[in-house]
């Protein structure tokens, strides 16, 4: 259902708008902490490590998709709110097929590049082998997971969180179903998972691009959209660009830390393999509220209806402070419950490094809440320069400080960089936010 949200009362939209994105997040996240925990558990602390360990490469790719899935969806919204339906139009049918030329274009490097990667990233000879075969069937599976990430990116520009959740929901059963039968049922291991993972986010691409055009057809507009339009994708790409690249950086950064992680061998991978999914299950769900508040400004800026984005922003910390809470509560009491999910009896190096990590980590989740929201209403705004600014600051003081305390710290340092950068990137997004730099672009 299309969704225009420049009327009503903003909290109430943003509830409603909000909760079934954020329980896509739960189930997205669900099949990927059970890709880890079936590998942790069934095949082994090595297969574990073997998954955890090419976990920041596929991210990279996760980042690309996601980073273009922005920049669609910002220009998407701002032409919805301002109810121009036939370059609406134009600038979907250009993100679809920009889409399938990226993704096709990605594979092909993704193929090139697999082996390169995981032996650059320092990864123990032991689980080598199976890094790589996972990260390989990750990357046949590009084009699905591109397809299905600017699909939902389209469907939340107008409005419609509720469509993507169905999708997820059938691809997370269907891929936990999947890991259990292909993993313990025909012992295929690490393959298996990542074997799950492709037919599960297959079918659920071809699903979403198939509603979605329907979807399309039934607005109705004055004049006839282009197939391909240069000029907006051009515009596309002043907010998908800086977007991409922000969540790269990211990535990358993520990758510097992973090669510092891997010279303490499997145990410490395998532990900080579980803690990352977790962390990453609570980052992920806390942007829900990011992606969400993130079109409705955009939808209201477009409307130019800025006291409308303000009032988002109120209503989008209080939600962020609520899941924050939720998340610190819990990983910092359970720590140890939550690691020894992933982990078979008697892994107790794994397990301390992943209860570190978490303890460390979890007291800062409320400045992350700070951030993504802050950044939200930024990017909405398409104010880039600015969001690029408070995300890079975040990425590169945490891989520096990565770097020096690992030395005195060891593992723990590493740990210790996550939350400073955080403080940074929190205290730059809110005061970009409340500079109203996002005020000064209300047209496309």
């Amino acid at each position: 259902m299309i969704k225009d949200m420049t009327k009503g009362n903003p909290s109430n939209i943003l509830w409603k708008f909000t909760i079934p994105l954020f329980f896509s997040i739960v189930f997205q996240q669900l099949y990927s902490i059970a890709d880890s925990v079936i590998a942790g558990r069934f095949a082994g602390t090595s297969a574990l490590a073997a998954v955890g360990a090419s976990y920041p490469i596929t991210m990279i790719y996760m980042a690309i998709a996601t980073g273009f899935n922005i920049g669609c969806s910002v220009i998407i919204s701002q032409l919805f709110g301002q109810k121009d339906y036939t370059n609406m139009k134009t600038a979907i049918n250009t993100s679809l097929l920009a889409t399938l030329i990226l993704s096709i274009l990605l594979t092909i490097f993704g193929i090139i590049t697999c082996n390169p990667f995981i032996r650059l990233l320092g990864t123990p000879e032991n689980i080598f082998s199976n890094s790589a075969l996972y990260l390989r069937i990750y990357i046949f599976g590009l084009l699905f997971l591109f397809l299905y990430n600017i699909c939902t990116g389209i469907f939340t520009a107008l409005g419609d969180s509720k469509t993507p959740l169905v999708f997820l929901i059938i691809s997370s059963i269907g891929n936990i179903i999947l890991d259990l039968l292909f993993v313990i049922r025909f012992q295929m291991g690490v393959s298996g998972v990542a074997w799950a993972t492709f037919i599960a986010q297959g079918f659920s691409s071809i699903m979403a691009i198939c509603v979605l055009l329907n979807r399309i057809r039934q607005i109705k507009t004055t004049d006839s959209p282009k197939v391909f339009s240069t000029k907006m994708f051009k515009k596309i790409c002043l907010i998908a660009i800086p977007s991409i690249l922000q969540q790269s950086f990211v990535s990358v950064g993520n990758l510097f830390i992973q090669n510092l992680v891997n010279g303490f061998g499997s145990d410490v991978i395998a532990g900080y393999s579980a803690a990352i999914k977790l962390n990453t299950f609570t980052l992920t769900s806390i942007a829900t509220i990011g992606n969400g508040l993130s079109s409705f400004s955009a939808q209201n800026i477009g409307a130019e209806k800025n006291e409308r984005v303000r009032e988002g922003f109120r209503s989008g910390i209080k939600m962020a402070f609520c899941i924050c809470l939720f998340f610190t509560v819990s990983y910092f009491v359970f720590r140890d419950f939550f690691i020894n999910i992933f982990l078979a009896d008697g892994q107790a190096n794994a397990l301390k490094a992943g209860t570190d990590f978490l303890k460390i980590v979890t007291p800062f989740y409320l400045f992350v809440g700070i951030k993504i929201t802050s950044d939200a209403v930024i990017r909405g705004g398409g104010a880039m320069k600015e969001f690029m600014i408070a995300t890079f600051s975040d990425l590169i003081l945490r891989v520096i400080l990565s770097y020096i305390l690992v030395i005195p710290f060891e593992s723990t340092g590493i740990w210790l960089s996550w939350p400073l950068g955080w403080l940074v990137g929190s205290l730059l997004s809110y005061s970009f936010y409340k500079k109203g730099v996002w005020i000064h672009t209300t047209k496309t």
